[in-house]
C-alpha cells in the first residue's frame, strides 16, 4: 500500500467525524445571543442617561410618501458615535424595528432577553425587533461606530 493511500484511509474517517459534528452543531452567529442563554425578562429596564453617544441622522424617507404608502412611518439612517465608556440607555424596538451594523470598535449590549450580556464587535450586524429592549455600553478604549437604519414611527422619538 502506498503511503499517500495509507494515509488518506486514516485520514478520511477523521474529516468525516468532523463534518458530522459540524453539520451537527448549533449555528453561532457573531453578536448574538446563545440558544442556551436566551430567557424571557433575563435583564431588567436600567435607568441610566445616554453618555458619551453622537447620534446624527444621515438621511429619512417618509414612507408614506413613497409606492409602498406606509402612512406615519419614516425610514431613517444613523450614525452613532459612541466614546469609550459610552452609554446608549435602555430603549425598546417594539414599534421601530432596526438594523445595527457595527464599523468601528468592541460594545457591549444588555438585552432583555438574554441571561448574558452580548458582544458586538466590527462586521457585526444586529437585528432589533419586536420584543428587544436593552441598553449598550462600549467598554473597550476605543471609539465605537454604529450605522443603524430603523423605521421610526414617531418623530419625535429621539430613543436611540
Amino acid at each position: 500500500m502506498s503511503t499517500s493511500h495509507a494515509l488518506s484511509r486514516l485520514t478520511l474517517p477523521g474529516l468525516a467525524m468532523i463534518g458530522a459534528l459540524t453539520l451537527s452543531a448549533q449555528p453561532v452567529f457573531a453578536g448574538e445571543c446563545p440558544a442556551g442563554k436566551i430567557k424571557p425578562n433575563a435583564q431588567q429596564m436600567v435607568d441610566h442617561k445616554a453618555v458619551g453617544v453622537t447620534d446624527v441622522t444621515l438621511g429619512a424617507i417618509d414612507l408614506g410618501k413613497q409606492p409602498a404608502h406606509i402612512e406615519g412611518r419614516e425610514l431613517r439612517f444613523r450614525k452613532l458615535t459612541i466614546a469609550p465608556g459610552g452609554i446608549v440607555p435602555w430603549h425598546s424596538h417594539d414599534d421601530r424595528p432596526a438594523l445595527i451594523f457595527v464599523q468601528q470598535g468592541e460594545i457591549v449590549e444588555y438585552a432583555s432577553n438574554c441571561v448574558d450580556p452580548i458582544v458586538h464587535r466590527a462586521g457585526d450586524i444586529r437585528s432589533e425587533v419586536y420584543g428587544t429592549s436593552h441598553w449598550w455600553k462600549n467598554l473597550g478604549k476605543e471609539t465605537v461606530i454604529l450605522y443603524v437604519g430603523d423605521v421610526r414611527k414617531d418623530p419625535n422619538d429621539h430613543h436611540m
